[in-house]
């Protein structure tokens, strides 16, 4: 298994990234191969001030950044030899087996659909997120950014692309599936949830259990949920900005500690044909580390074919 990681991705690229990726290595085994994309000129050096053998890696050098605040399509195809877009270049080509950035997220999910492209039958693809329970367990939330407006029918396929997710990820068997909505009666929310509601409920390839409303955001009601991209990046950034309340109060607390993006390092890009990973631009080395080994969990899931198994 090859991992392509980008090191020039992220706000503290190339020493955190360069760092994630020596722990990672530590704890991967040897039939995988992490595949470090980016200006050797400055992770080289990072590499030798660590006493870490460049030998551990496979090296491919780049030139170009694409920054955090760039347009992603124009930057696509303005820096060729950027680490996003030879990393993609890689992944369509088939050299590695996967390809994980905390870069610049629109340029990742440009990239994913023009150059690795979405599977057959896949209306739009999904970023999704984990939500902490307290009982030490996950569940998922989707979309959180990518897609802030959708129709009836790309909400209900989220349906399908969460539970696939929730399967063969975290291995649960039989994902509860609920629609994030103002009410839990079926003629509640507004006419997109409505419609949807009708769509997910005749779908008998997911467990739907109905409605959920944000009270039950963290609790075992419900395993998938599914919401636009624009309501689900709110609720993802309340609850980052409740941990970093909680941290500031001094709090020390096992279930609140589980919001720490540091612990979960990524969340992987749903519906297109290769593993793609993203990571929180701020990611630091544990995060950068965290990332690739989700990077590898999804790679040995093999989600994207289970995904283009259900949509054929």
């Amino acid at each position: 298994m090859r991992l392509g990681i980008d090191i020039m991705g992220g706000d503290f690229a190339p020493e955190q990234t360069t760092l994630g990726a020596i722990a990672a290595q530590k704890e991967l085994s040897t039939d995988v191969r992490l595949v470090l994309i980016g200006n050797t000129d400055l992770f080289l050096p990072i590499l030798a001030r660590e006493g870490v053998s460049a030998d551990l890696f496979e090296i491919v050098h780049t030139t170009e950044v694409i920054g955090m605040g760039e347009h992603p399509t124009k930057a696509l195809t303005q820096k060729p030899n950027s680490s996003i877009t030879v990393g993609f270049s890689l992944l369509k080509e088939g050299k590695i087996d996967a390809f994980a950035s905390a870069g610049n997220t629109g340029a990742m999910f440009v990239g994913s659909i023009l150059i690795v492209k979405p599977i057959k039958g896949i209306l739009r693809p999904a970023i999704t997120s984990k939500v902490p329970r307290p009982d030490g367990s996950n569940g998922i939330v989707l979309d959180v950014g990518a897609n802030a407006d959708v129709k009836p029918e790309v909400l209900a396929q989220f349906g399908v692309l969460g539970s696939i997710y929730m399967k063969y990820v975290f291995n649960n068997s039989n994902p509860k599936v609920g629609l994030l909505n103002i009410g839990e009666e079926e003629e509640k929310g507004n006419l997109v949830a409505q419609a949807t509601y009708k769509l997910m409920q005749e779908d008998a390839s997911i467990n739907f259990i109905g409605n959920v409303e944000g009270r039950d955001f963290f609790n075992d009601k419900v395993d998938v949920l599914v919401c636009d991209g624009f309501t689900g990046n709110i609720v993802l950034k309340a609850a980052e900005s409740f941990y970093s309340l909680i941290k500031e109060r001094g709090v020390d607390d096992e279930f609140f500690e589980m919001f720490n993006y540091e612990n979960f390092g990524g969340t992987p890009i749903l519906g297109i044909s290769s593993a793609v990973v993203v990571g929180h631009g701020i990611s630091n080395a544990k995060a950068i580390k965290n990332m690739i080994l989700l990077t590898k969990e999804v790679t040995e899931a093999n989600l994207s074919e289970k995904i283009r198994q259900a949509f054929n």
